[in-house]
């Protein structure tokens, strides 16, 4: 089988598509869940700063309970669960209640999947593919974390970073001191910039949550990537700031998370940031 992963490069792309669409179903999980396993945890710490007891819950982590439709409590057997397919044979609709199930899930597992594949294709059999897949998961987890809830998990940022570290400790992407720059320059980066904004507005313009997501991708690519992955992500969200306020009417004083755009610009790196850079390189030679 190893062996023909490794002679056989579309073999190898099938399979890591088929592995990223299974994990897109978890990837699903974890999305909806980690939020509200965030907000259990900021409630018990709140009961313990207030002296006070909290009502027994039910267990609730990634894996208990077992997934069910919200409306009518109906159990996910392994046949409804199928990435995609069983979206569609279930007609989008709950086998219980006949409730509607968003597209989002399906989405989300094509998007994992194909994405897989591409990445698969691209760094071909190794090390380098696996340690990619794997950054491009945690950066699908974020996108939609915080497009939801405007939350960037440290339980996902930080371990993101230090495995970003670890990962090219080997050269796999960059050498390590180019790594630990870039870890060091994303995060104080975006650092600079929120006490800036504040100090001139008031404001907070980004949490937290952005400094690590960028301090993480720099650990991954290193600090050459940086301003490609900042002016990347800061165009697609003025793009798309200024077309939620004029399409959906949304006023400017709602805040837009910068996460998912950091995500973007940070996959776009992955694959061209090389690119990108040696051709802003050669036009100022």
């Amino acid at each position: 089988m190893l062996t023909l992963l490794q002679t056989n490069p579309l073999w190898f792309t099938a399979t890591c598509g088929i592995i990223g669409l299974l994990v897109g179903s978890f990837l699903n999980v974890v999305i909806y869940r980690l939020p509200k396993m965030m907000e259990r945890e900021w409630q018990m710490q709140c009961a313990e700063l207030n002296q006070t007891t909290l009502p027994e819950l039910a267990p609730f982590t990634l894996s208990v309970p077992r997934s069910a439709c919200p409306r009518c409590g109906h159990a996910i057997t392994a046949l409804e669960n199928v990435p995609i397919l069983s979206y569609l044979w279930l007609r989008g609709k709950c086998r219980g209640c006949q409730v509607h199930i968003s597209a989002r899930y399906p989405v989300i597992e094509a998007v994992t999947g194909i994405l897989t594949a591409i990445t698969a294709t691209y760094f071909g059999y190794g090390i380098a593919a696996i340690a990619a897949i794997v950054f491009v998961w945690a950066l699908i987890v974020l996108t939609f974390i915080d497009f939801d809830t405007q939350l960037l998990p440290d339980s996902i940022t930080l371990p993101l970073l230090w495995l970003g570290l670890l990962v090219n400790m080997q050269n796999t992407f960059v050498p390590l001191h180019t790594a630990v720059i870039g870890a060091m320059a994303g995060y104080l980066s975006l650092w600079s910039i929120y006490w800036l904004f504040k100090l001139l507005t008031g404001k907070e313009g980004m949490g937290y949550g952005d400094f690590k997501l960028l301090a993480a991708i720099g650990a991954w690519l290193g600090w050459s990537m940086l301003p490609i992955v900042i002016l990347l992500s800061s165009a697609v969200g003025a793009v798309v700031g200024i077309i939620l306020i004029m399409v959906a009417k949304q006023g400017r004083s709602i805040p837009i998370p910068f996460g998912p755009y950091l995500a973007g610009g940070g996959l776009i790196a992955l694959f061209w940031g090389k690119d990108i850079l040696q051709s802003y390189l050669s036009t100022l030679s």
